[in-house]
Order: structure tokens, then C-alpha cells, then sequence
């Protein structure tokens, strides 16, 4: 699509926002929420912390079962410290890459005694300081553990915007950066939920479903070579 449409779509996009979130509220909600969104309101900051590290490339039901492994061996930072480390492999297995991060939890815990008391922080600046956690991370933790206002862009979030033509960036973390100037507050906290939702069911990387999208009609679709 030629730049002239592309921005005239973003416009349409962005003098929308309402209609397009409300839409994206009621589709997503007749479908499963991602896993650590679904039971925060179960976990502390810490498990938040936990469950988000071990969901990075590795499926929901997966994920699920990890975290619950791990938190019935060991549910807080001073339990994961006394625990050893291939005890934190095997009950987290087989998420991806779960032997770098089972190193990268009990690295994190004890980093979280040592310099926080065993609490885990509520900024960007000193969640960032944990292994293993990136900007994703650190927002999840923000907004789930804690309520505040932040932006968690991951794959979906990233591909599904510049697919819309609402921003035009080339990873997850200039995405964020773009959304915090552009993306009124209130929609903040949701897009993660609502983007990861639609893209795991509707707005998918490889041909997707347009044909079935309730906003289609102010997707500039870029980067879609063919769809369903």
C-alpha cells in the first residue's frame, strides 16, 4: 500500500480508537485471555514476575502448569534462594529455554533480597536491573502486580499495529516507546490482553482471518499478502 493510504488509514484508526477498543473488548471476551492476565488476581508480584519470565515463548497451558509447579515447591524469593537449581528446571520444564531461566529466576530472587528486601519493584528502571526481564516483563509486572499504567508490546502487539498502520517501527521495544506518545492512557493497560487475543485467534501472522475481523474496515493491512 502507497504511504498516502497507509496514513490515511492510521487516521481513520486513530479517530476510532473508541469504536476499535469496544470492538476489541467484545471478541477477545468470548475468548481465553492470555494465562498470567487470567489469574493474576491469584498471584502476588513476585509470582507475576515468575509466571511472565516463564511464559516468554512457550504456550499458555504450558505455562500454567509450570508456575503452579514451581510455586507449591516454592512461592516466594527466600523459597526459590533455598532451593536448588535443578529441582527449579524440573518443575518448570518444559517451558522454552527453561534451563536459562530457571538460573534467571533464582538470580532474580536473590537479587530481589539482597537489594529490595525480597519485594519486588514497582519502576521500569530497577525491574529492568533483574535477569531475564526485559521491557515486557517489566510492564506486565507494572500493570498486573501492581496496577499501574504501562504498555506491554510483544509480538502480537508489535505485528498487529504496523499491520493497522497505526505505527511504524521495527520491534517490540520502539513499538512501546511510539505507543507511550501516541496511544491515549486509558487504553494502556488493555492492549497487550486485547492484541494478543485477536492475534492468537483472528489477526494471526500468516494469512489472517480478515474476512472475519469486525475492524477490518480501518486496518491498512500492511504487510498482508494474503488473507482468509
Amino acid at each position: 500500500m502507497r504511504k498516502t493510504g497507509a496514513t490515511a488509514y492510521h487516521s481513520a484508526l486513530a479517530s476510532n480508537l473508541d469504536d476499535v477498543f469496544e470492538i476489541l473488548k467484545e471478541v477477545t471476551g468470548s475468548l481465553q485471555e492470555p494465562v498470567v492476565s487470567r489469574v493474576a488476581h491469584e498471584l502476588d508480584p513476585f509470582q507475576v514476575l515468575i509466571s511472565t519470565m516463564l511464559s516468554l515463548r512457550t504456550k499458555d497451558a504450558v505455562t500454567e502448569q509450570a508456575f503452579k509447579r514451581l510455586f507449591s515447591l516454592a512461592p516466594s524469593p527466600e523459597q526459590i534462594i533455598l532451593t536448588d537449581l535443578a529441582d527449579i528446571e524440573n518443575a518448570i520444564f518444559p517451558v522454552g529455554f527453561y534451563r536459562t531461566k530457571a538460573v534467571h529466576i533464582k538470580e532474580a530472587s536473590i537479587m530481589l533480597m539482597e537489594r529490595y528486601h525480597g519485594k519486588v519493584p514497582e519502576n521500569m528502571e530497577d525491574l529492568l536491573t533483574l535477569p531475564g526481564v526485559g521491557r515486557k516483563t517489566a510492564n506486565l509486572v507494572m500493570i498486573l502486580g501492581y496496577g499501574k499504567p504501562g504498555i506491554c508490546v510483544d509480538t502480537h502487539v508489535h505485528r498487529i499495529t504496523n499491520r493497522w498502520g497505526y505505527v511504524y517501527t521495527k520491534n517490540p521495544d520502539e513499538t512501546e516507546l511510539r505507543l507511550r506518545r501516541i496511544l491515549p492512557q486509558k487504553y494502556w493497560m488493555k492492549i497487550n490482553d486485547y492484541l494478543v487475543t485477536y492475534g492468537q485467534n483472528i489477526c494471526v501472522p500468516v494469512s489472517p482471518f480478515c474476512t472475519r475481523c469486525r475492524i477490518r474496515d480501518f486496518c491498512a493491512r500492511l504487510g498482508v499478502d494474503k488473507s482468509r
